[in-house]
């Protein structure tokens, strides 16, 4: 059986483009209705789009759709990986990319930035291990908060794949009860109170200081477990309920947050909080479509044009690289005499080109030392590559590991 989704890629890369034009035609000029953002602000030009604020205000709920779609494939590597192979294979997928944004971003800081250098320093220390931050610490780009949340799913993972126990079923079992009780309270506070009282704050705390710890978002990367299950094999009964709670989880989950966002900010009071649920909902359907699809067919699945796993590859570093160092492309342009919306889609132009040469030329040639640095100092996981399942796939009835031919980057 096969689980191969070509649709991910460019559904990846469309996610990264909405938040991009969400941080860069709406954020950079709304924050002042909410606080003070992060470094990006430092290089940013003084440019306003409140004519596109109706159709970009909500790009970033393309963050909880790259959190289905991590579910996914995540648990497709799983079941086919053993614990060290998965370890080393998101070591390779991750830290590359995340050393060559965040050594860009810090120079675009340190040589166009206001703020001073010596509050950089440990922020860049920060991401280059991808260490979270705390509560009360800085981002050295406010984008990088999705790869705690993104890395805590990983090591959930790799501790299930430890125990021997614990199967993908189980692991998306308890992330679906976890995330739908904390959700099932936020919206109860929501409904209670107001964004400037204390249960309220505490709540939201829990979307980007503590997102490590998934109580938000574990529902979206649960659907994506459920979604890759359902693209192998018919769910059970009580399989769909759980289905049917992660959606209904995630909808509050961005219900909760659209409606701090249109309480908080004058410039969209207007708008309604259903717009992100429902192209989040789109998104998820359209995978769900896609899954049931790869379940029915029969034969060898085709092969995705090289085209289309180009954008599941320029994703993660144009995700890393669009508001700080977009900001800052977009500053340079207006100086120059570019009216702001030329310059906002020149600079995204010019971000893709650059990702692109990333992930081909220079991602590849980091991960090839890493390799040779670790074929030094001990002996690499092998892949498994027998028939024999792995003990994630139990209760899946899979024949044989499957192989999900997706290039994917976490948000």
């Amino acid at each position: 059986m096969k689980s191969h989704l070509p649709l991910l890629d460019p559904l990846r890369f469309a996610a990264a483009l909405g938040v991009a034009m969400f941080h860069q035609m709406f954020w950079s000029w709304a924050w002042t209705s909410i606080g003070v953002p992060g470094f990006e602000r430092t290089v940013a030009a003084d440019v306003l789009y409140p004519s596109a604020a109706p159709f970009t205000w909500f790009g970033w709920v393309g963050v909880e759709i790259f959190f289905v779609i991590s579910g996914f494939v995540i648990a497709n590597s799983a079941s086919q990986s053993s614990p060290g192979a998965f370890l080393l294979g998101r070591v390779l997928r991750l830290y590359p990319a995340v050393w060559v944004c965040a050594t860009a971003t810090l120079l675009v800081l340190l040589l166009f930035g206001s703020g001073p250098a010596s509050e950089i320093i440990l922020p860049y220390i920060h991401a280059m291990l991808m260490v979270p931050k705390g509560v009360t610490g800085q981002w050295l780009d406010e984008v990088y908060w999705t790869l705690a949340a993104e890395t805590a799913f990983y090591g959930l993972v790799f501790c299930a794949m430890l125990t021997r126990k614990i199967t993908l079923r189980h692991l998306a079992f308890g992330l679906t009860v976890y995330s739908a009780i904390f959700n099932a309270v936020a919206l109860l506070v929501a409904s209670c109170t107001t964004p400037s009282d204390l249960p309220y704050l505490v709540i939201l705390m829990f979307r980007v200081p503590c997102a490590a710890f998934l109580l938000s978002h574990g529902c979206f990367f649960a659907l994506g477990i459920w979604l890759f299950i359902s693209a192998n094999r018919q769910l059970t009964a009580l399989e769909q309920v759980a289905v049917a709670v992660t959606c209904l989880s995630g909808a509050a989950e961005i219900y909760f947050f659209a409606s701090f966002f249109l309480e908080s900010i004058p410039a969209i009071a207007d708008q309604s909080a259903l717009a992100p649920i429902l192209v989040w909902a789109a998104a998820v359907l359209l995978i769900a479509l896609a899954a049931n699809r790869n379940r029915r067919s029969a034969g060898a699945a085709p092969e995705a044009p090289a085209y289309l796993r180009t954008l599941g590859l320029i994703t993660y570093p144009l995700y890393l690289t669009h508001n700080v160092i977009g900001a800052a492309i977009i500053r340079a342009l207006v100086d120059a005499g570019l009216d702001a919306t030329s310059a906002l889609w020149i600079a995204l132009g010019l971000l893709v080109l650059v990702c692109w040469f990333i992930c081909t030329k220079i991602e590849p040639a980091i991960r090839a030392a890493l390799m040779q640095a670790l074929m030094r100092f001990g002996t690499l996981p092998k892949r498994l590559r027998t028939p024999r399942r792995s003990v994630l796939t139990r209760g899946l009835r899979l024949p044989r590991p499957v192989a999900v031919k997706v290039n994917v980057a976490p948000s």
